[in-house]
C-alpha cells in the first residue's frame, strides 16, 4: 500500500506523517541460509540446518520481540504510565512517539510456518525495509540457525489498507477521484484525533468540485 498524494492533498499527507501511524507488513522467511544484505538474493555468507525450529520456538522469539519493543514504545513516548494523561492516550490508542524515533514493533506474530519457509505479520513505526530483514536474519539467529527474508509486503499505511489501493488497470483520473472522495473523511478524521485540527479545507474544496465534474 503505497500512498500518493496531489495538489492540496500533499499538505494533508505531512500532516498524516506527523500522526506517527504504525503500519503493517506481511514478511517472509526462509530459515537455513544467511546472506550479506539479509535478503535470499544477497551473497550467502552462510548454510545452517534448521530441523529444531518448530513453530512454538519462533512464538517464544515473537514475544520476547514484543515485549521489549514495547517497552521501547513507552519510553520514546515521553508518557508518565502513571498519569490521567497517559490512560486517556491509551483509551484512545494514541500511546506512540510523536517524534523521531528507532524503528518499533507495535505487535508481531507468526502467520504460516512450513519450514524452511515462514510468514510473519508485523505493525511498526518507523521503519525501512532494511529494518525488517534484519529483524528475520535475528529471528534465525535467536533459534540458533539463520534466515533471510524472502518478501516484505505493506498491507497497511496507517488508515489506508488493501482495501483502499487502486490496481494498475484503475490508474486513470475517474478512479483516483473516487480513491478521493472514498478517503478523504477517514484521513481527516485521523488527523484531528490526533493532532487535534482538521486537515487541510482546500482538499475537501478540491474533492468537491471533482466529485461535481463525475456527477
Amino acid at each position: 500500500v503505497p500512498v500518493l498524494a496531489i495538489s492540496h492533498g500533499n499538505k494533508l499527507l505531512t500532516d498524516l506523517y506527523n500522526c506517527h501511524l504504525s503500519k503493517v507488513y506481511t514478511v517472509g522467511g526462509l530459515f537455513g541460509k544467511a546472506t550479506d544484505d539479509f535478503s535470499d538474493t544477497g551473497k550467502l555468507v552462510e548454510k545452517t540446518t534448521f530441523d529444531h525450529i518448530t513453530r512454538e520456538k519462533l512464538e517464544r522469539i515473537l514475544a520476547v520481540i514484543q515485549g521489549s519493543n514495547h517497552k521501547a514504545l513507552l519510553m520514546h513516548s515521553n508518557i508518565d504510565m502513571k498519569t490521567q494523561e497517559a490512560y486517556e492516550l491509551a483509551v484512545r490508542g494514541l500511546i506512540r512517539p510523536m517524534g523521531k524515533s528507532p524503528p518499533i514493533i507495535t505487535a508481531v506474530r507468526c502467520l504460516q510456518f512450513a519450514p524452511p519457509e515462514f510468514q510473519l505479520e508485523i505493525h511498526c513505526l518507523h521503519e525501512t525495509q532494511q529494518y525488517l530483514r534484519k529483524i528475520v536474519h535475528e529471528i534465525g539467529l535467536e533459534l540458533k540457525s539463520s534466515a533471510v527474508c524472502t518478501q516484505v509486503r505493506r498491507t497497511r499505511d496507517g488508515v489506508f489498507t488493501l482495501d483502499d489501493a487502486l490496481l494498475r488497470s484503475q490508474w486513470n483520473l475517474q478512479s483516483i477521484r473516487s480513491a478521493i472522495w472514498s478517503c478523504q473523511l477517514k484521513v481527516q478524521a485521523e488527523i484531528e484525533r490526533t493532532l487535534g485540527h482538521q486537515g487541510d479545507s482546500n482538499l475537501h474544496q478540491d474533492v468537491e468540485m471533482a466529485h461535481a465534474a463525475d456527477s
